[in-house]
């Protein structure tokens, strides 16, 4: 999860919330690539998470990060709890998921690149210390009680709350893994296009991803069980936001929607103030209950902006938000996929056109076909699989179009990162069915097999 803003000054017009997320157009020139993943590590000996603390631990891997490959110490209070370097972050999950934040990159071939150094630096601590880590949606075998809360205090708050106010909030926090990619737009019309293809086709994506069909140590008859939990987790931030598709949707809207999302927290002085369940527009006013007389800064809208969890995302940018965690090669996929879809007008138009007639009714019903039946749904009687298939010509056309060559010049283009998705329709197999059939016919329905065939 985000790490606080920083740098924003007083919020004196109501229109300056707008105007903020407009502020994130630019020209096709200088639209970038960010892709983020989180990884669960784990003790090689016990395959139990790690602590925080310790000499085999998270706090051991970030110091192992930060003194051997020159990462500077993110600190909150006297802890370390994240890194930077270079444009790019890694961050701690409530669980202590490992999170790469990557540099805003012009393609794909960086982006990779940036992905490949981290993981190898990753490993490179893990080994040293006895730990682990590994890729998935959900972590298999771990009960909630079995994993630590990272010393955060956003965590702590967060934690809390979302006992309150759905089911799977803390199963979501602790539990789970994701990969995303964040990318531009050049202005309103263009932003409110992308943000529909993105919303419209983000099954699809959970669907070509889906890697969680296991959790608390049994099948849980989902192919993607992480894309489950967030269907109860909080009404009020998550979902498939119907607004967005309504005729003069813009960044006025999303800042009247966030308006109404409740509050978690203010950050001051480096602590989290309590404000959970508050209303940012008591804070505009003055009124709020944590800070009677303040008004909020564009940093604690900003903050407020990384608290909102649909299925896509705006701030400055589009975060693409439905795909589970997963291998190597698959996280270099995620953003190969997307930049394919809306990075060329014809591509997106034709992602558009493939969707542009389902209703909210659909769209819903859809996300929640594709977290359990993966490339069997149907959506007005077109298979998942037809449907993915379709994406992927017009993400390759997109490439294509892009032709954004790789460093050495070998690779004329970025197509080959769909090559893993390519298989996965290829075969009709979701990785997650990969998992279900290695479980029962290869590893003697062992978890510890999966660990040691399935880790970084």
């Amino acid at each position: 999860m985000s790490i606080p803003q920083q740098g924003g000054g007083p919020i004196e017009r109501r229109e300056q919330l707008a105007e903020y997320l407009a502020d994130g157009c630019k020209p096709k020139e200088d639209w970038r690539i960010g892709t983020e993943h989180e990884k669960f590590g784990y003790c090689l000996e016990t395959r139990k998470p790690l602590p925080y603390d310790g000499p085999r631990s998270v706090k051991a891997m970030l110091e192992g990060l930060r003194d051997g490959f020159q990462w500077d110490p993110i600190l909150e209070g006297e802890h370390i709890i994240g890194l930077t370097k270079d444009g790019a972050n890694v961050s701690l999950e409530p669980g202590g998921q490992l999170e790469l934040s990557g540099a805003p990159l012009e393609t794909i071939h960086q982006t990779c690149d940036e992905v490949n150094v981290h993981l190898a630096e990753v490993k490179a601590v893990a080994d040293r210390i006895g730990a682990g880590y590994i890729g998935l949606g959900a972590i298999p075998d771990w009960t909630h009680e079995e994993v630590p809360m990272m010393p955060k205090g956003r965590y702590k708050l967060m934690t809390d709350y979302m006992g309150r106010v759905g089911t799977h909030g803390t199963q979501m926090m602790y539990r789970t893994c994701t990969v995303q990619v964040n990318l531009d737009f050049s202005s309103e019309v263009d932003m409110a296009k992308k943000l529909r293809v993105a919303l419209a086709l983000q099954p699809v994506a959970t669907a070509l991803f889906a890697n969680s069909p296991f959790f608390e140590g049994k099948k849980n008859d989902h192919l993607s069980w992480r894309s489950r939990i967030w269907r109860d987790l909080d009404a009020d931030r998550t979902g498939m936001l119907p607004f967005v598709f309504g005729e003069g949707f813009g960044f006025e809207a999303w800042a009247e929607y966030a308006l109404d999302v409740p509050m978690y927290f203010v950050y001051r002085d480096g602590k989290y103030i309590d404000a959970l369940g508050q209303s940012f527009r008591d804070f505009m006013k003055g009124e709020l209950p944590a800070l009677p007389g303040e008004t909020p800064t564009l940093s604690d809208w900003a903050d407020h902006l990384t608290t909102i969890f649909p299925e896509a995302r705006l701030k400055k940018f589009i975060e693409m938000r439905g795909a589970d965690g997963g291998p190597w090669r698959r996280i270099c996929a995620l953003p190969a996929f997307w930049v394919g879809l809306v990075y060329e007008q014809a591509s997106l138009d034709a992602a558009w056109d493939l969707a542009k007639d389902w209703t909210a009714e659909e769209r819903d019903q859809f996300r929640i076909d594709a977290s359990v039946k993966g490339l069997k749904a149907e959506i007005r009687g077109r298979s998942m699989l037809d449907i993915a298939k379709e994406t992927l010509e017009i993400s390759e056309a997109g490439l294509k179009a892009r032709a954004c060559p790789g460093a050495d010049g070998l690779l004329p283009d970025e197509t080959h990162f769909l090559n893993a998705l390519k298989e996965v329709v290829d075969t009709g197999e979701t990785p997650a069915e990969e998992l279900l059939r290695c479980f029962d016919a290869e590893w003697d329905q062992d978890f510890a097999k999966l660990y040691r065939d399935c880790s970084y």
